[in-house]
């Protein structure tokens, strides 16, 4: 199981600092932000491999399950 930021959205967040430092903004001006959206990965091979059992409502939550 791994739960941690959503890189995709860190990027394109990112993305938007580049916009703003080239469009003149100073960087030491810019708020530093937290990521806000997170995924959800469960891997069901290692889990059968070490004799857990995922329950079905956590499967439901994942936003990606590996099977």
């Amino acid at each position: 199981m791994s739960y941690g930021p959503n890189f995709l959205d860190l990027n394109r967040r990112a993305a938007d600092y580049v916009d703003k430092v080239l469009r003149g903004a100073k960087p030491a001006d810019l708020p530093v932000e937290q990521p806000t959206k997170f995924d959800l990965i469960i891997n069901l091979i290692t889990a059968k491999a070490l004799g857990l059992t995922v329950p079905p409502t956590l499967l439901g939550r994942a936003d990606e399950v590996i099977e």
